[in-house]
């Protein structure tokens, strides 16, 4: 059985993931974790976004001695996965995927970017800031923000993943998604599953996006782990 990366998502760490690591440890599973360039403290590097986070998994991988592995993508963690089978399909086992947004445009982008407002967050939102400030340190927590919104305006407006992409992409995947998810489209994750020749699509009942609220359980369950 391969090992198993998991990805977190757009302004997460690898924390986040803490819980889940420990399910699958608790099934035998050697799992590793990384954070990408630019969170919880790590350095950003000159580019920033889907491309460069393939390559912290890469370096990572390679600093590991990791020949390949199976990969668990949450929310962007989750585009990242489908772009490294893309890129290094040679590396990449299996994949999953849990409330990953495929459905990019510049409408969707623009209503993403709306959410990213720092002024905002503080405002309405204080306790969320104090979290990124506290899981970013000591970057600043305001930057990331204004780089994952120009990360998320560049792929509304030249998505990286496309259905070319998409049907050549041969490894065995399955798409997670909450049906409370506010954020990811079911019907394009269903159609994104029609375009992949291994693909399957999973909704699991009452859940919502964050991964602090999903059913650990329910989800090693749904994986087949």
């Amino acid at each position: 059985m391969k090992p198993l990366l998991l990805l977190h998502g757009a302004l997460g760490s690898k924390s986040q993931l803490e819980p889940l690591r420990q399910k699958l440890e608790q099934n035998r599973r050697i799992v590793f974790t990384l954070n990408f360039s630019g969170h919880s403290g790590e350095p950003f590097q000159p580019n920033f976004g889907i491309a460069a986070f393939a390559d912290d998994v890469i370096r990572f991988m390679n600093k590991q001695l990791l020949s390949q592995v199976d990969v668990f993508g949450y929310s962007m963690g989750g585009y990242v996965a489908v772009w490294l089978a893309h890129k290094f399909p040679e590396r990449i086992g299996k994949i999953y995927t849990l409330g990953t947004k495929f459905d990019w445009s510049p409408e969707s982008a623009q209503k993403e970017v709306r959410k990213l407002d720092p002024i905002k967050i503080q405002e309405k939102i204080p306790a969320f800031a104090r979290i990124l400030e506290h899981r970013h340190a000591p970057n600043d927590w305001k930057v990331l923000l204004e780089k994952t919104s120009a990360m998320m305006l560049e792929l509304g407006n030249l998505p990286m993943l496309t259905e070319p992409v998409f049907k050549s992409i041969m490894h065995r995947t399955v798409i997670l998604l909450g049906d409370r998810d506010d954020m990811a489209d079911r019907s394009y994750s269903e159609q994104v599953v029609t375009w992949m020749p291994n693909a399957v699509f999973r909704l699991m009942d009452e859940t919502p996006h964050p991964i602090e609220k999903v059913d650990l359980q329910k989800l090693l369950l749904m994986m087949e782990l």
